[in-house]
């Protein structure tokens, strides 16, 4: 006689056999993940190569430098005033014109200042005539000595009146205390000058003058002489040689700076007021082992680069030179070819794959360096 199967006992037959297919399934899923995870071989895969770019370390001329930033100033410059008041006649200059010491700048009317000196000179010349009368009644024993000594004193006075009478007339034409230019003019034709006040700004550029404001660890290394490179932000790409004209001997003890001043030839491009940008050479070395600076570490500890050695990063401790512009000089940790990498070093780690990626550094750069190297070794 057949069993008889109750509704509630297919039910739970039903759903084993539902749970044993999802275990099934699930454990057919791990064997894939399995096969992903590994390769053909069987072999796990290690992690992805990371890409990078590189650059080979070679020899090449590198200078020690220090560079700083101040305005360009003339070295002579002079406020021209009057020395007596008067309406300008007329006004000999405009801006922008080249004059000499000594040139006349505008004639004042001196009407006045002429009058005096004649009227001085006259009172002088009779006292020179009474004066010589005077001596020869002296000589023959007419006039006693007290008298002739009033007289000679009276010359006197009148002559010194005279002196100072046609110096105020000099004033008159007023001239330029040193060369240079013409920066600035202050008074027209028909204007009432009066006494010491400026009317003209002369400025000397035919030298000018930039003065740094150097730390005192390089007072060792800056020296008079000294060749100096100017570049000015009006003229992008434009250099100007110059030189160390002096050194100050004090150091300020608030700062701990001491003042350099470079001497640049003027009178072309170069004016003053502009703001430069300097760079003094104090050392070169022809044949020193560079990286580029963006090779560097930027961590906290001792400089070090991520060279490519088979195909794997590795930290490497270098001991830097001189630093160029965009070049490091190594002294010590690298040789000539070695490739350091430039681009990617954040994501690295010790021993971190990597991948080329951008081309090697031309070969023309390892031959180069090659060269270099066996030259210093010969």
């Amino acid at each position: 006689m057949p069993a008889i199967t109750s509704p509630r006992g297919r039910t739970l037959r039903a759903g084993a056999v539902l749970i044993a297919c999802v275990f099934a399934l699930a454990a057919c899923k791990k064997g894939d993940g399995d096969a992903v995870a590994k390769g053909k071989d069987g072999k796990d895969k290690g992690p992805d190569a990371i890409p990078v770019e590189v650059m080979a370390a070679a020899k090449r001329p590198i200078a020690a430098s220090y560079t700083g930033t101040a305005p360009l100033e003339a070295r002579g410059e002079s406020q021209v005033v009057a020395k007596t008041s008067g309406v300008a006649l007329n006004v000999l200059v405009e801006e922008g014109q080249v004059v000499r010491a000594g040139q006349v700048l505008v004639r004042l009317d001196a009407s006045r200042a002429a009058l005096q000196a004649a009227q001085t000179a006259s009172l002088m010349h009779k006292l020179e005539a009474n004066y010589r009368r005077s001596t020869t009644l002296a000589e023959q024993k007419l006039m006693s000595a007290n008298d002739i000594d009033t007289i000679r004193y009276d010359l006197e006075n009148a002559r010194a009146a005279n002196r100072l009478a046609n110096l105020e007339l000099s004033y008159a034409n007023v001239v330029a205390p040193i060369s240079g230019v013409i920066a600035e003019r202050k008074i027209k034709n028909g204007n009432f000058v009066q006494i010491n006040t400026p009317i003209f700004r002369i400025v000397d550029n035919s030298r000018l003058e930039a003065t740094l404001n150097v730390p005192e660890r390089e007072v060792a290394t800056l020296q008079p002489g000294l060749k100096v490179d100017l570049a000015v932000d009006a003229m992008p790409g434009k250099k100007f040689g110059g030189t160390i004209d002096r050194i100050s001997p004090v150091v300020d003890s608030g700062s701990g700076t001491f003042r350099v001043i470079c001497t640049f030839e003027g009178g072309g491009t170069l004016q003053p007021g502009m703001f430069g940008r300097i760079r003094i050479d104090y050392d070169q070395r022809a044949d020193a082992l560079v990286v580029p600076r963006v090779a560097l570490l930027e961590d906290e500890g001792d400089p070090a680069v991520f060279a490519v050695k088979k195909g794997k990063a590795v930290r490497v401790p270098v001991k830097l030179g001189y630093l160029d512009g965009q070049w490091a000089e190594v002294r010590s940790g690298l040789q000539v070819g070695d490739q350091v990498v430039t681009a990617g070093k954040v994501a690295l780690r010790e021993g971190s794959p990597v991948t080329i990626v951008g081309g090697k550094a031309p070969k023309s750069q390892l031959a180069a360096g090659a060269a270099a190297a066996a030259t210093a070794a010969r």
